[in-house]
């Protein structure tokens, strides 16, 4: 009976933590309100910022930003190189933009404010395939090559060492639960 019973809690806390690792998010682009910017400076770049974040598919990018002065444009790899702005793939101009991430691979954004492009402020997400969302390949596993996508490489971020948190918490369950 005790052994049904430590598999039953085994059980629920894993499932717990593989539902709560797998639920899609909202991500504010830069991390702050104000992120939408032309950078101050390389460190200000958000795709440093990007380049440090996971994003999974199911995801959604959230910009806040003036929309009488600035929009969002989602690009083509070429035009996000030459900051083309004459013919994105979608313009958002709400001031309170929200993109879901449907597909695995890169999404490429630029600023439709003139000449904010050409001085930084531009924005490419990596987001990652099935493969890489598994748990076993997830903790620890190595991020897209940068040079298959040519933008940074992604890092492991809290999302991962929550998981292995979890998964650590799990086991001590059960082996509290076997004394």
């Amino acid at each position: 009976m005790a052994s049904f019973q430590r598999a039953v809690v085994f059980s629920l806390v894993l499932m717990s933590l593989l539902w709560g690792s797998s639920q899609a998010k909202d991500v504010l682009v830069g991390g702050k309100t104000d992120a939408w910017k032309i950078p101050s400076s390389e460190s200000d770049s958000l795709n440093k910022w990007a380049g440090k974040a996971r994003f999974l598919i199911g995801d959604s990018l959230v910009w806040k930003y003036d929309g009488q002065k600035d929009s969002v444009l989602q690009v083509t790899k070429e035009a996000y190189a030459a900051c083309n702005t004459t013919n994105p793939i979608e313009e958002y101009k709400d001031g309170n933009t929200k993109v879901k991430l449907d597909k695995s691979g890169p999404f490429y954004f630029i600023s439709g404010a003139e000449g904010h492009c050409e001085k930084g402020q531009k924005i490419v997400v990596v987001v990652l395939s099935q493969k890489h969302t598994q748990v076993g390949s997830y903790v620890g596993s190595p991020a897209p090559s940068p040079v298959e996508f040519e933008v940074p490489a992604v890092a492991p971020t809290s999302s991962a060492s929550n998981l292995k948190g979890g998964l650590l918490v799990a086991v001590g369950v059960l082996v509290l639960g076997l004394f």
